[in-house]
């Protein structure tokens, strides 16, 4: 679980061979509910399906797939990170 300014973000990370489905995005968008977060996400070393797409969309999860990943991991090698900017920011 992550806080920031306020908010409580729940945090799913799958490490898989293959795209990410329908099940990771199900048990995240339970759980969001359950411990009263603002908001809940699902990283991935992969990719995501398109169900999976499909049904985070309509639960508000937001999903970070291996190109986003590498993105925040080589901003923050570069130290391109700004005063009060956080991942994902």
């Amino acid at each position: 679980m992550l806080s920031t300014k306020g908010k409580k973000i729940i945090v799913e990370a799958k490490r898989y061979k293959k795209n990410v489905g329908v099940k990771a995005v199900q048990e995240i968008a339970s759980a969001k509910s359950h411990y009263k977060a603002d908001e809940c996400w699902v990283i991935t070393n992969r990719f995501f399906t398109e169900q999976a797409k499909k049904l985070a969309s309509s639960n508000q999860v937001r999903l970070i797939d291996r190109k986003h990943l590498m993105n925040w991991m080589l901003q923050e090698n570069k130290g391109d990170r700004g005063p009060g900017r956080t991942i994902g920011g």
